[in-house]
């Protein structure tokens, strides 16, 4: 692990500093939503327009890589992050900042695609597995750190919205004085969403429903945090701890992963998630019960994401792993999209403790829906000794095409290796 940091610091700080900045924004935008009087419905559709960019501009941003180059792309994008930062303080409508998060995840997810691409260049064979677990515990941080810069300056004002401006631009100076060379990046054509589900139907379906835990997770904790009462410091605090807890809980499961049936794997971390819901629905807005389902859930939702992966990949020969990727990813955003626009209707209907009525919903249905398929298919783990899977590699739903693709060339190479022994 410190021979691949050495070797990739710069283009970790970089990556670092652009969670930093997103991180920030992604929570400022509930706090201030609710000092502008922004409804929860207002909020949710706000915070959906972050993922429809993000699923578009992943999708396009390799074309226009390839019209371009690397370098005019991230400049680009760049440019657009901040002006949007530095516009959303100037324009408080809700449709306006409807417009702006959509710009704002397009311009993003091509950042990140960017930025990605040379760091899975500057990783080999042999360092694409920790290169992708000390990503992981970047990212993580990044959003962590993000949330103790909300009590710097007063919510209401500009500066909280200038300081991810000015992280993001700071980001853009180690990245691309680290990238030596320029990345080549195509993203694999997507394999059939209908052949995808005949291939695994739990990991389809479970990308779909975890889009929706995760983007409400992301996205509407601050706006719950500010309908529940909690200040804004307890809000960073709130948000920090559900990150925290996926950081922690990522290698225990990965580990877990690889030594067990991952469908049995999957259907504990679903229920456990589906508890943390329960506790905070009846926590009765304590705080210390908020922070404890907070920690639980996002221990529970955060490594499903890998795991999904990894469960879809026991199932594909080495040379489809990448194509499944792309599709993956896509039924992940299509759930990303709705998942704040539903726990905002959930949080209008029911009150705050609608948000987390909302996650134990969905944990448990996707718990349902594992235990049903484990009537319908035979497991192809016999035991420790000779259970054909794939490593586990941590992966963030916060990563693009580039992230997850590299996971599948590690998932691909591990496979091939057994197949050889």
């Amino acid at each position: 692990m410190l021979q691949v940091l050495g070797s990739t610091w710069a283009l970790m700080l970089g990556m670092f500093l652009l969670m930093v900045g997103n991180g920030l924004q992604g929570s400022l935008i509930g706090v201030r939503g609710s000092i502008e009087g922004f409804s929860t419905t207002e909020l949710s559709i706000i915070t959906s327009g972050y993922f429809v960019g993000f699923l578009f501009g992943s999708r396009l941003t390799p074309w226009m890589i390839g019209r371009v180059g690397h370098v005019r792309v991230f400049a680009a994008l760049g440019s657009f992050i901040s002006a949007v930062l530095i516009l959303y303080p100037t324009i408080t409508e809700p449709w306006a900042w409807i417009l702006l998060r959509v710009i704002f995840g397009f311009s993003f997810s091509g950042v990140y695609v960017t930025a990605e691409s040379w760091l899975n260049s500057s990783s080999t064979n042999e360092t694409r597995g920790q290169t992708l677990s000390l990503y992981m515990i970047v990212q993580m941080s990044g959003i962590v750190a993000s949330q103790g810069l909300l009590n710097v300056a007063d919510p209401g004002g500009f500066v909280l919205f200038i300081i991810p401006s000015v992280l993001v631009s700071l980001a853009f100076a180690p990245i691309l004085l680290a990238a030596t060379t320029t990345p080549t990046f195509e993203a694999a054509e997507p394999m059939g969403l209908v052949k995808l589900f005949k291939v695994s139907p739990t990991g389809m379906v479970g990308m779909f429903l975890l889009g929706f835990v995760f983007a409400a997770q992301f996205g509407m904790a601050s706006v719950y945090g500010t309908q529940a009462g909690l200040s804004v410091s307890e809000i960073g605090l709130f948000v920090s701890i559900t990150f925290m807890g996926g950081l922690i809980f990522q290698f225990p499961i990965g580990y877990c992963s690889d030594r067990m049936d991952r469908r049995v794997l999957i259907l504990l971390t679903c229920l456990g998630g589906g508890a943390a819901g329960l506790l905070g629905w009846l926590g009765g807005g304590s705080l210390q019960v908020i922070l404890v389902s907070g920690f639980l859930m996002g221990g529970m939702s955060n490594p499903l994401y890998s795991l999904l992966i990894a469960y879809t990949n026991d199932y594909l020969d080495p040379g489809k792993m990448a194509s499944a990727s792309g599709s993956l990813l896509f039924v992940n955003g299509l759930g990303a999209i709705s998942g704040p626009i539903v726990a905002g209707w959930a949080m209008t209907a029911f009150g705050p403790e609608g948000f987390w009525a909302f996650l134990m919903v969905v944990m448990l249905l996707l718990a349902g829906y594992v235990i049903f398929r484990i009537t319908r298919r035979v497991s192809n783990y016999a035991s420790e000794d000779d259970y054909d899977a794939v490593s586990y590699a941590p992966v963030l739903a916060t990563g693009t095409a580039v992230a997850v693709e590299a996971a599948q060339e590690f998932y691909a190479e591990n496979a091939e290796a057994e197949e050889e022994v």
